[in-house]
């Protein structure tokens, strides 16, 4: 099952063979290219093209940030979708961020505003009645493309030159209109790199995370699509905890924009400690942008993933078979572990390029 990054053995890169295959030892057209540029030679990084579909959030704030700043990645564009806070609310975020990163340039289309069946539920308690308060962002200097999200992605994603590579952290509702829609490009998108779900506890009830919950129905469309999925779930975002001590050194080594962060992490951290007792915050949907610019950063396994539809304590939980007891095949690479300390230096590095 192909995934945003799958296990491969430490020092190789994508695509290489490994050690002990007959292929190791016979030299790639790169291989030769590097020979042929002589000592010194730097290849270009091609960038792999993304879309971010998200609901801002104090943790897709800070995705947003890292995918404009990381040359592995090409941000084609931004959708947003109800879910921490209304969709009015949620793309205001959005456009407010890029405001922040200058990058007025990069279109945000606006989705659905609410799940398939029934209301939307947001989450005022973890991120505040605007999805993102909080020290005050900058005013937006643009504003949403006239066209619908969906409408988006499927213009996008067909007139890209190569698979796109789309990181939904918010609820599933825009991806799966998508893939009811346009079931004609499920080949052109590259994989699913999908920041929601657990295998253990969840975050909203004690079953489900919050992304999942919101919109199973959605989430059940997506898991079964047959695209590649990558679920970057709760076992790895709580493993990836950016410290009190570490946001405020990157505050006083930093600019307005590091200050700004660190500022939002501080009125994030409030949930966790609260609930977790934790002197610091994951920022979920960071890593599953992390992971796409940086394969290997999170360690991923093949498992079979169910969303739970109808149970009244279990709806809108990933039921991940982890021991294969249920003898179907995986559908999802499921993150187990993170390299915590490498994810933070990206983070302090992502953010002081706004500086």
């Amino acid at each position: 099952m192909p995934s945003c990054s799958a296990v491969r053995p430490s020092g190789t890169r994508p695509g290489a063979p490994r050690a002990d295959s007959p292929a190791a030892d016979r030299p790639t057209e790169r291989d030769h290219d590097v020979l042929a540029a002589g000592p010194g030679y730097h290849p270009r990084i091609v960038p792999t093209p993304i879309l971010l579909d998200c609901d801002p959030g104090h943790d897709d704030a800070v995705a947003i940030l890292l995918a404009l700043a990381s040359q592995e990645l090409d941000l084609l564009g931004i959708t947003t979708v109800g879910g921490n806070a209304p969709l009015e609310r949620v793309t205001d975020n959005a456009l407010r961020v890029l405001a922040l990163a200058g990058r007025p340039d990069v279109p945000v289309a606006a989705g659905a505003a609410h799940p398939l069946r029934g209301p939307l539920r947001t989450a005022p308690h973890v991120h505040g009645e605007s999805g993102l308060e909080g020290p005050a962002l900058p005013d937006r200097i643009a504003e949403p493309i006239d066209e619908d999200a969906i409408a988006f992605l499927a213009r996008t994603i067909g007139d890209a030159v190569e698979p796109v590579t789309v990181i939904p952290t918010g609820p599933l509702t825009n991806i799966a209109r998508l893939l009811d829609n346009h079931p004609d490009l499920k080949p052109r998108i590259a994989r699913f790199c999908l920041m929601g779900g657990a295998i253990g506890e969840g975050n909203i009830t004690p079953s489900a995370e919050f992304n999942i919950w919101v919109d199973p129905e959605a989430a059940d469309i997506v898991f079964r699509s047959g695209v590649p999925v990558t679920m970057i779930g709760l076992d790895v975002t709580h493993r990836s905890i950016v410290w009190e001590e570490e946001y405020r050194a990157l505050a006083a080594e930093g600019g307005t924009a590091a200050r700004l962060v660190a500022g939002l992490l501080e009125y994030f951290q409030a949930f966790h400690e609260r609930i977790y007792g934790w002197r610091g915050t994951p920022i979920h949907d960071a890593v599953a942008v992390a992971h796409v610019a940086h394969p290997g950063l999170v360690t991923t396994r093949p498992y079979a993933v169910a969303i739970e539809l109808d149970g009244a304590l279990t709806r809108g939980r990933t039921v991940v078979d982890v021991r294969g007891v249920t003898g179907l095949p995986p559908n999802a690479d499921v993150g187990v572990d993170i390299d915590r300390d490498r994810f933070v230096t990206l983070l302090r590095a992502a953010i002081r390029t706004f500086d």
